[in-house]
């Protein structure tokens, strides 16, 4: 196994100028650096992470924590959230995935962790999040725009994707539209009624409250929900779903009541998860970049560790995927 006392030996340098030039420390001159990095390259140098981790008095370990896991929470969503940090951050670097449940404190030791990302659903996880900050590691929350600007925060404008889609919607024609709503505790689901709603009034109609059906993001509660709506003496020409998965569950009951879409009846997601343009026929939805912003959190978080000044508030913009579902 290669150490740095090999590559010392080589450079025909100390092993610690070897040490310090791997950590990237400004003592060390950067053409010292590149021909350090060169060497160790060179010989298949591999860090042994524990050693870094005692000489700079890290963990390298990132706590990433969900409101929920199993509920609310869609597998594509989980997968291109861990995607996206995984990608962005060394490979040193091991990321600890939670979930927050009823918890409102943090009894971990402030030193097992270098910093943590909360994918945040609701209001509900603000006491987890002011126990968290006080523990003084970098924190991201993702997902949920925040009142406290002190804190590093990563968000979409899921209100005016919903109200361009619904708009675009009004401007093919359609009257007739219902939404089968998210869990109504969760931020993204109260966001996307408003977004909803504001495209409805804009154009001023009244949805009759039959148009409103409750959802827990699940397929199934996408499923039961058109059943609901299809059954409505005038049943709706277009079906909203606040994401992905509880459209999905749309298309199938739509199938089994032999409705054709989008001839009878037009379906519309949210997130664009991955398996989105595979449905049948494909889902029409509102693409959330939930790999982009998960990206960015992880680097929000490097930047802190390098003591660099960052933008604190970061809003991502959502598209519009027009398919063959509406």
């Amino acid at each position: 196994m290669v150490t740095i006392k090999d590559i010392a030996k080589v450079a025909g340098v100390s092993h610690t100028t070897v040490s310090r030039a791997l950590n990237d420390s400004p003592l060390i001159k950067p053409e010292t650096k590149k021909k350090i990095a060169a060497i160790a390259e060179s010989l298949h140098y591999v860090p042994n992470v524990n050693a870094k981790s005692l000489v700079n008095q890290k963990s390298y370990i990132i706590g990433l924590y969900f409101s929920h896991l199993s509920i609310g929470t869609s597998d594509s969503f989980l997968v291109e959230v861990i995607k996206g940090i995984s990608d962005t951050l060394p490979s040193e670097y091991t990321l600890a995935v939670h979930e927050l449940l009823q918890s409102d404190t943090f009894d971990e030791e402030p030193n097992r962790l270098d910093g943590a990302i909360v994918m945040s659903q609701g209001d509900r996880d603000d006491g987890f999040i002011a126990a968290l900050s006080k523990k003084n590691i970098p924190i991201v929350v993702l997902n949920r725009q925040l009142q406290d600007a002190t804190l590093m925060n990563v968000t979409s404008n899921d209100a005016q994707g919903v109200y361009q889609m619904i708009t675009y919607v009004l401007e093919q024609g359609f009257r007739k539209i219902a939404m089968i709503e998210g869990i109504a505790s969760f931020g993204s689901a109260r966001e996307r009624r408003k977004g909803f709603m504001k495209a409805i009034q804009e154009k001023q109609l009244v949805c009759p409250k039959e148009y409103f059906v409750a959802g827990d993001y699940s397929l199934e509660s996408g499923q039961l929900g058109a059943q609901q709506l299809l059954a409505l003496p005038e049943p709706p020409e277009v079906i909203f779903c606040a994401n992905d998965d509880m459209a999905i569950g749309a298309i199938n009951a739509c199938h089994q009541a032999g409705r054709k879409i989008p001839e009878e009846i037009g379906i519309i997601g949210f997130d664009d998860s991955s398996f989105s343009p595979y449905t049948y026929p494909p889902l029409t939805t509102i693409r959330k970049p939930v790999y982009e912003m998960s990206q960015l959190a992880a680097t929000l978080l490097l930047q802190a560790f390098a003591n660099q000044v960052v933008e604190k508030q970061h809003f991502f913009d959502t598209s519009l995927i027009i398919r063959q579902s509406l």
